[in-house]
């Protein structure tokens, strides 16, 4: 009985091994994922492909001159309006307070000047007949003079009250969309709130960034080709319009308009764009070979490269000396050491090994 029970804890200790082994052998070996680029000559690459988003080559912030409480908002988001057309307007009660104030101040200055007129006519008489002073004569003429500027003050501020007014009336200061609303009708809005968006009907643009190893090529009045992922099968043409001559701090790239020749409705503010150079027409020597700058390591020996290798099904890096010369907007120049068509490494040198296994990307 003892010797069964012993055989039966060895050959369940003999299957738990083996269990383990099996689990061990399930293990998958971890290949190291790398991104590579073909070795090519000096201007090798002359079509390039930016992304950008689309816009209205005029976009409006509506807003009120004045503030107060939303009367009428007679805008919908998508509305296509006309130039001149009301889209709001605000109660307005203390502006129309203030210009029945104005006109009442403007009759009372009309009466007093009406009544200094009134009597620099009378004294005048009596100053001819001699029957007063010329002192009275000639305060009577100033105080007509005085009721005169009270009268042309009190009709400006009129006019100012009127355009107070107004300012509560919100038109459509061109033709276009709405692009979007931020406010609705019974709301209190502030003097240059924006309560809309307008996108003028005109030319549609694309707006992007380049960085600086290819800014020098891109001239106005450059033809260049646009596409966008939500209107599939559809090219459309465009022309370089503006070229920033500095760099935005924010992105570390050079604003750059694109104007769509062929624009259709199809094309929405915002979408996602992209705009494809052609730099064929640069004269460079393409006797060159050339890679990219942050693929070039060194050590001790001096600048290296990683070669992708591959071997069937396996890739590997290899570590390759090279010779570099001048650098150049594509990166350096190779003098020796690499030939055309051979692949590279070109991301994560710091952490690669000669002989090393990897998977490209």
């Amino acid at each position: 009985m003892k010797y069964i029970f012993k055989l039966n804890i060895t050959l369940g200790f003999l299957l738990l091994l083996t269990a383990c082994g099996e689990e061990e052998k399930k293990v998958e070996k971890f290949v190291r994922p790398v991104k590579y680029q073909e070795v090519g000559f000096l201007g090798g690459e002359k079509i390039r492909s930016f992304s950008g988003t689309s816009r209205t080559d005029e976009i409006i912030n509506l807003s009120f001159r004045s503030g107060g409480i939303l009367t009428l908002f007679d805008i919908k988001l998508g509305q296509k309006v006309s130039k001149g057309q009301l889209l709001a307007k605000l109660d307005n009660v203390q502006s129309r307070l203030n210009y029945e104030n104005a006109v009442s101040s403007l009759n009372s200055a009309a009466s007093q000047m009406n009544t200094a007129k009134s009597s620099l006519d009378r004294i005048r008489s009596l100053y001819e007949k001699g029957s007063t002073s010329l002192s009275d004569y000639e305060a009577a003429k100033n105080s007509y003079r005085t009721a005169q500027a009270s009268h042309e003050s009190a009709k400006r501020t009129v006019a100012i009250q009127q355009d107070q007014i107004s300012y509560g009336f919100l038109y459509a200061p061109n033709n276009g969309t709405i692009a979007s609303i931020s406010t609705e009708v019974n709301e209190n809005v502030s003097a240059g709130q924006v309560v809309a968006v307008l996108n003028v009907s005109g030319d549609m643009e694309i707006s992007l960034g380049l960085p600086e190893s290819v800014i020098n090529y891109v001239k106005q009045n450059m033809e260049v080709n646009i596409s966008f992922s939500s209107i599939a099968d559809t090219n459309f043409k465009g022309i370089v319009t503006e070229v920033a001559p500095a760099v935005d701090v924010n992105t570390a790239t050079y604003p750059v308009r694109v104007t769509v020749s062929n624009p259709t409705e199809a094309i929405k503010s915002g979408m996602a764009a992209n705009v494809i150079f052609d730099f064929g027409d640069h004269k460079n020597d393409n006797s060159i070979l050339v890679v990219p700058t942050h693929a070039v390591g060194e050590d001790s020996n001096g600048r290296f490269v990683f070669v992708v290798e591959d071997e069937g099904d396996i890739s590997k890096v290899k570590k390759q000396q090279i010779s570099i010369g001048n650098l150049t907007a594509e990166g350096f120049e190779v003098k020796s050491g690499l030939t055309v068509g051979q692949k590279i490494a070109t991301a994560g040198l710091q952490t690669l090994l000669d002989g090393q296994e990897v998977k490209l990307q």
